[in-house]
């Protein structure tokens, strides 16, 4: 009896010990986001109080995208981690920011509010059915006299009329109550609101000999969440330096706000392996230019990421989908950015943001302010006479490849002007980057064609026609400026078609493509004249096509 009573005490005392394990739950803010391209490392910490033996630590309202295998916590102080698993939590969610609580409240009134119109439209419709069910019943059993079919017939007139107006409020009614209801659902969909989104949870098990306070940090990384460049490249006048504004489209779609968080941009892979590098061939071929339809690394390695373990436990993720996820039937979807391959140095780049951001969880790009540079730049001009008789501001910059840019979209400013759009490819192994300025209206640039050098001629069997051009350069700014001129010789693609060069002005000339091209300095209020002539030999028999054309579209009547 002695034996049984201390087995049952023991056992108590065991029970008494697992279940008197501390369990505490956290609910830390987002305090730095590292931010890849495809990607972010999120990092939270909070200052804990551990009672002697075993304690439970909850991490609660993470992101449902949260990477499994990605999971790290630091702990300060004796503490052993006995383990570390996540979850997602369906019976919690995130609380609505008070705009979208109200939109939320709005749609749930108008839904209450069109259910009460259709239950009120359907009795009057079944009132209505049961009239006319007995309209046809009377009369049956005995006949009715000219005043009871009066009766009767005012009684089924005025009521179904009456009915029927009814009917016709009640979908008035309901046509105005639906409009509304699909604004505000329009509204929450700009909002990118969530219905009922389940939180992850990251639970610490945790050992420690006496009562300690501990500092715990946990690390995760979340997929729907990353960065693109945007430039302002920015040039007063030809004897400035350009500056270069470096700025990023930070978007976050994870399911949490980040908040006034400290911000790092990062072009590194996030799901990096840990094995040593291995060098693979590098092999030099022609830039074919970029393609905006592939895939990221991190978007590959989904399937990578299945039955992965971490720090000594395994995390099972479905087929197909790198994080837990959960889609209620009424979720509202969000629209992600599209994603492009582009090219990155093998040296990842890293950027501080000294200044702290708050990205709202809503999918939209957020400007970040990366870095300035002021960069020395020489300036010419450029034209092209044949196809656009403006002249164009060109700047070159040396010394990019080592500001770590990622290629990307760059907007142009001229003298405080917008000028356009430009786009900065990092790939090329080029040390100058050009980039258009605009139209430089200062400098006038003509080619007219000199008819009197312009003819048609019958030798025999064959027609030789000549064109004559006159293509003239002015230049009114104030200082010299260095220009370069473009212009073309047809290239026979036919053994009885000839081309015969009269007058190039000392062109430099490609003979494969028949570019020609001048290259002068004009000083201010300086004139340059240029004559381009010659002549196209082919049989009388037969047409050529001697101009060039471009396609246009008008209205066709």
């Amino acid at each position: 009896m002695k034996t049984m009573n201390f087995f049952v005490a023991t056992m108590l005392c065991a029970a008494c010990v697992f279940d008197a394990q501390a369990q505490q739950e956290i609910n830390s803010p987002v305090q730095s986001v590292i931010v890849y391209l495809d990607g972010a490392e999120v990092t939270q910490s909070k200052q804990v109080s551990l009672a002697p033996g075993r304690n439970k630590i909850v991490f609660t309202g993470l992101s449902q995208k949260l990477v499994s295998k990605s999971v790290q916590v630091n702990i300060s102080g004796d503490v052993a981690i006995l383990s570390v698993s996540d979850e997602i939590n369906y019976l919690s969610k995130q609380d609505d920011q008070p705009r979208v609580k109200q939109l939320k409240d709005s749609v749930q009134y108008l839904n209450d509010a069109l259910t009460q119109l259709r239950n009120e439209k359907d009795a009057y419709v079944t009132e209505k059915n049961l009239l006319i069910e007995n309209k046809n019943m009377s009369g049956k059993d005995k006949a009715l006299s000219v005043a009871e079919l009066k009766a009767i017939a005012d009684f089924y007139r005025l009521r179904i009329r009456e009915i029927n107006d009814e009917v016709g409020k009640i979908e008035k009614k309901d046509r105005k109550l639906n409009e509304v209801l699909v604004k505000a659902n329009q509204q929450l969909n700009e909002l990118n609101a969530r219905f009922n989104t389940p939180m992850a949870e990251v639970s610490i098990l945790l050992m420690t000999s006496a009562k300690i306070t501990s500092n715990i940090e946990l690390k995760y990384i979340v997929t729907d969440a990353g960065w693109a460049p945007s430039y302002d490249l920015k040039a007063e006048d030809v004897n400035k330096p350009i500056e270069l504004k470096y700025r990023a489209k930070v978007f976050n779609n994870t399911g949490v706000d980040w908040k006034d968080v400290k911000l790092r941009l990062s072009t590194a892979d996030p799901m990096r392996s840990a094995s040593k590098p291995v060098m693979s061939e590098w092999y030099l071929n022609y830039d074919q230019g970029y393609n905006k339809s592939g895939i990221s690394n991190m978007r590959q390695m989904k399937s990578e990421a299945m039955n992965q373990s971490f720090d000594g436990y395994i995390q099972n993720v479905a087929p197909g989908a790198l994080a837990k996820t959960y889609k209620p039937q009424k979720e509202v979807q969000l629209q992600s950015p599209q994603y492009e391959q582009i090219q990155v140095s093998e040296l990842s780049a890293d950027f501080e943001i000294k200044t702290a951001y708050t990205i709202p969880a809503d999918s939209k790009p957020y400007i970040v302010d990366v870095t300035t540079y002021n960069l020395p730049a020489t300036f010419q001009h450029f034209s092209s006479p044949k196809i656009d008789r403006d002249a164009f501001l060109i700047a070159r910059i040396t010394g990019w490849e080592d500001l770590d840019l990622v290629e990307g979209p760059a907007n142009v400013y001229y003298g405080g002007t917008y000028v356009g759009q430009s786009y900065i490819q990092t790939r090329s192994v080029d040390d100058t980057l050009d980039l258009s300025l605009g139209r430089d209206n200062k400098i006038i640039v003509t080619r007219t064609k000199q008819k009197d050098f312009s003819t048609q001629k019958f030798i025999g069997s064959t027609k030789k026609e000549a064109y004559a051009y006159e293509i003239a350069i002015k230049n009114n700014r104030k200082t010299p400026i260095q220009i370069e001129i473009n212009d073309q010789l047809p290239i026979s693609q036919q053994g009885d078609i000839t081309v015969e060069e009269i007058e190039l002005s000392k062109a430099e000339k490609d003979v494969i493509t028949g570019k020609l091209t001048w290259k002068y300095t004009l000083q201010p209020d300086e004139m340059k004249k240029l004559n381009l002539s010659f002549a196209i030999k082919y049989p009388k028999n037969k047409t050529i096509t001697a101009k060039k054309y471009r396609a246009a579209s008008r209205a066709m009547f």
